[in-house]
């Protein structure tokens, strides 16, 4: 395999990358790269996970003139997360140059964004709607951009925004060169390719038949009712004991209740949805990176484009009405060859949808059913090679556990080694709220059941809703 200075980029670049602790390029970075650098509009749609954004970022960075003080590169993303995402990856590799970057996005100071783009910036990175904005008032001078990127360009039409990426790529020279980079790429995506590109190189890495990560995400589906399905995610967490894991809900209402109940049973959760100030949102994924909490519920605003490390496990509690959205959700677990496992909790109403998802990704996922007493079990008529929570099971939960604890242990040490007396006064009170409980990193002798359970993790509010638990 080739490496970075083989494909074309500059030892400066290939610097800041091993800064970052960067080596080898990914399939998708090798296929893109010499293509990119060669002036070449391209398509390129490849799953979550395998490096998309320095795919396009690095030699966009290399072609940037720092003396020409104006926007000559534009990233369009459809959420203010993966927005500021790229923003934050672009900055690493930015450090200790001339090259200024501005992320354009709601929620975000109006005045504070015009004052950095009168003083001139190399590279813009923003969503739709505010990027607009400025068009509008004039602020936003699109005039010398070479390069523009649709990052996550079929979520950009789900969403709405056709209408106003199309208003932004008209603001743009016609000589240029245009990339889209996406996970699928449905034909409505492909039509807007074939308007707005010349001669794009169709770039499609495959890894599997199968979209989902196969080896890297074992998937499982819990058979459950509306009734016991909240019990059945505790159930869940208390069996697998997460490192880190996002739970998908399908409406905002939905994941501020589920979150709201999880708060009240003492673990270290928050909440992910549009309804949310911009600066809560960066507050909560900051803390969420942190581990400082263990359980994000979110809508589908987190499913594109979040790379969080460490994320074991992603539950959805309300299973998606797209394939896409699967394969989004479940692709914030297993990334860059790292283990993960994606749990759907289905009632009898979801069978249609569930149907649609194996067919979607070619794999037939193993089933269990939750039992009104706890138990987790081999469903009817469904054979697996995982055994759940019965004995069958046993020695791969115990894997999953140790793989927790292990990943718990070292961010521990991160943590401590670079936050100092703020991390050891963490650990302390992690230590009081958890003490009931056990050594860190120790799960409970089965869910928990009214107070008792409360209390024996009791003291929640003073480790894990502090953001230091006995599970710490």
């Amino acid at each position: 395999m080739p490496n970075f200075i083989e494909l074309g980029m500059q030892e400066q670049w290939v610097g800041k990358l091993k800064e970052n602790g960067i080596t080898v390029p990914t399939p998708v970075q090798t296929e893109t790269i010499p293509l990119l650098l060669a002036d070449r509009d391209v398509i390129a749609r490849a799953r979550t996970g395998t490096g998309k954004t320095l795919a396009f970022l690095l030699p966009i960075m290399q072609k940037l003139d720092p003396d020409r003080a104006f926007p000559q590169a534009l990233i369009i993303a459809p959420t203010r997360e993966l927005a500021l995402q790229i923003t934050e990856e672009a900055r690493k590799l930015s450090r200790g140059t001339e090259i200024r970057i501005l992320a354009v996005y709601g929620g975000q100071d109006v005045d504070k964004q015009l004052r950095k783009l009168e003083g001139g910036r190399h590279l813009i990175i923003g969503t739709p709607g505010r990027l607009n904005d400025h068009l509008r008032r004039g602020t936003l001078e699109l005039g010398g951009v070479k390069t523009l990127v649709l990052d996550e360009a079929d979520q950009m039409l789900h969403m709405g925004f056709l209408d106003e990426v199309e208003t932004l790529i008209q603001a743009l020279p016609y000589k240029r060169q245009t990339l889209l980079f996406s996970a699928t790429m449905p034909a409505e995506v492909k039509q807007l390719a074939s308007y707005y590109t010349r001669d794009a190189a169709d770039v499609t890495i495959k890894v599997e038949n199968s979209p989902v990560p196969l080896k890297h995400i074992r998937q499982l589906v819990v058979e459950v009712t509306d009734r016991t399905k909240q019990q059945a995610l505790i159930s869940m967490i208390e069996t697998y004991s997460p490192y880190l894991a996002i739970i998908f809900c399908r409406t905002k209402r939905r994941a501020s209740t589920l979150n709201s109940a999880l708060l009240e049973m003492g673990y270290a959760s928050d909440e992910l949805h549009g309804d949310l100030s911009q600066a809560k949102r960066e507050q909560v994924m900051k803390r969420f990176r942190e581990a400082k909490l263990q359980l994000l519920v979110a809508t589908d605003v987190a499913a594109r484009g979040l790379d969080v490390e460490g994320v074991t496990h992603v539950f959805n509690y309300d299973i998606p009405h797209e394939v896409d959205s699967y394969i989004h959700r479940i692709g914030r677990t297993g990334r860059a060859g790292g283990k993960g496992m994606a749990i759907t909790l289905a009632s009898p109403k979801d069978r249609g949808e569930l149907q649609r998802i194996e067919q979607g990704i070619s794999y037939t996922i193993e089933r269990r059913r939750y039992e009104k007493d706890g138990a987790i079990v081999e469903a009817r008529g469904t054979r697996s090679s995982a055994g759940g929570a019965n004995k069958g099971g046993r020695k791969e939960q115990d894997s999953q556990r140790g793989q927790g604890r292990s990943r718990r242990d070292d961010k521990a040490v991160r943590s401590s080694v670079g936050n100092g007396a703020e991390a050891r006064g963490g650990s302390r009170r992690g230590a009081e709220g958890g003490r009931s409980q056990g050594r860190p990193g120790e799960r409970s002798q089965g869910p928990r059941s009214g107070a008792q359970g409360r209390g024996g993790r009791g003291s929640a509010s003073g480790g894990r809703r502090g953001g230091g638990s006995g599970r710490r």
